[in-house]
């Protein structure tokens, strides 16, 4: 069995627990292991806020920017979440291998985009250009005992 979800949120800081809550059900239900589901619950967390932070183009119009979306996809042995906004994307430092990556651990943004990497076991940033910024993570599930969507 899998499951996936998405929503659609109002680009506001109520909308941070509701996602993370909504995750942290899911988990539960299926059976996920506590300490798994507090990592990506926490993960989600610093996604969704960046995207109410940042997830807006202000120059375009409120009805451009007023919402970002949240997808989670718990198949097999592994969750993987997306956080999607309509903002102006990530600012593009090129990586040695030309990739973009985030912001300094002293700068005093991105230290969220950080706690992500520390979080999940893959993360990976990308612009929509002229739609906004994908950051997406994944981490392999460890299960309770008799869980629902436990692998053989």
């Amino acid at each position: 069995m899998s499951i996936w979800w998405s929503l659609h949120l109002r680009r506001e800081a109520a909308s941070v627990p509701l996602a993370r809550r909504l995750l942290l059900g899911t988990m539960e239900t299926a059976g996920v292991d506590p300490d798994i589901s507090f990592d990506l619950s926490v993960a989600l967390s610093e996604a969704c806020a960046n995207a109410v932070e940042h997830g807006g183009d202000e120059r375009a119009g409120v009805s451009s920017s007023a919402e970002y979306r949240v997808t989670a996809y718990l198949d097999g042995e592994t969750c993987r979440i997306e956080v999607t906004d309509s903002g102006p994307g990530f600012p593009v430092v090129r990586g040695r291998r030309g990739a973009l990556r985030s912001v300094h651990s002293t700068a005093e943004d991105g230290r969220g985009l950080g706690l992500i990497e520390q979080l999940a076991d893959h993360v990976h940033y990308r612009n929509r250009p002229g739609r906004g910024a994908v950051v997406s993570f994944d981490k392999i599930l460890k299960w309770r005992e008799g869980a629902l969507l436990k692998v053989s």
